[in-house]
């Protein structure tokens, strides 16, 4: 689901300042872990070298999906996150969590072989936030921040935002509008601009990889309460939003197959900026 809009860099570059928007997915954090979708497990041979007994932190961890390929893959991670409702599912999962923003998060001489972020980054300032993360890995140790960006089929992405014009959400935004792949690059900019001024980094690498997932009309519109803004949309309007996505869905079969890839950008730290 798109979360926020994809116009300059200067509005891509202010996200972390939307504080009530960035800890908003708490409102209904069951439904977020229920209804957002997975990382590849392949992400993590991109990130570390020796996954079993890797010290791993996950900087907005949200209800814990960005840990769990870590997890399987062996690491032991410890999640930061400022929503004490979405930590709790986290912890019912397995996973330490400490409440905090990450830029006033203190490591405690606590050093990790990797600090991950999935689809939280654009809320963080990316220069506190990357000083913070450089100050918190161990020699050798990186960086990985990660989104998981979708594309329906062209004509149905058509539909579902001419339903959001329809409905006056009071998004600042509309939702499907733009090629979602495409347009996450922004964040990959805007965090590789973050770790250059920091410093303590070399050079980051981009990754892509690219994946699909056949989506029920049931768990889209299941999906679509957990984007960024739209706990804040009237019940009445969401409820005209989701009939109208609905009825897009139902013309295009009743279901689509999502065309995903999960972006990330991998920085090694060289040292304490």
């Amino acid at each position: 689901m798109p979360t926020i809009p994809f116009g300059s860099s200067e509005e891509v570059g202010d996200t972390h300042r939307l504080r009530a928007t960035a800890e908003g997915f708490g409102a209904d954090a069951e439904r977020y872990d229920r209804a957002r979708p997975r990382y590849p497990a392949a992400l993590v041979g991109h990130v570390l070298t020796e996954p079993r007994g890797s010290r791993v932190l996950d900087v907005g961890i949200g209800t814990g999906l960005s840990a769990l390929p870590f997890r399987d893959a062996g690491a032991v991670v410890l999640g930061v996150d400022p929503d004490e409702r979405m930590a709790q599912v986290a912890r019912a999962r397995g996973f330490d969590v400490e409440v905090a923003t990450f830029e006033g998060w203190d490591p405690a001489g606590r050093r990790f072989d990797a600090v991950v972020a999935g689809q939280t980054w654009h809320w963080v300032d990316p220069v506190a936030g990357a000083r913070t993360a450089a100050s918190a890995l161990a020699p050798g140790g990186r960086l990985a921040v990660f989104w998981n960006a979708g594309d329906p089929p062209d004509e149905l992405a058509a539909a579902f935002a001419e339903v959001y014009r329809r409905v006056e959400t009071g998004l600042p935004f509309t939702p499907w509008s733009a090629p979602q792949r495409e347009g996450y690059a922004a964040f990959l900019d805007r965090a590789e601009a973050g770790v250059r001024q920091a410093g303590g980094f070399g050079k980051p690498e981009r990754v892509r990889l690219d994946w699909e997932s056949t989506v029920s009309r049931d768990d889209f519109l299941d999906q679509v309460p957990t984007a960024g803004g739209h706990a804040r949309i009237p019940p009445e309007r969401l409820a005209e939003l989701l009939a109208g996505l609905g009825a897009a869905i139902d013309a295009a079969g009743g279901g689509f197959t999502m065309r995903y890839a999960t972006l990330a950008l991998v920085a090694p730290v060289t040292g304490h900026p």
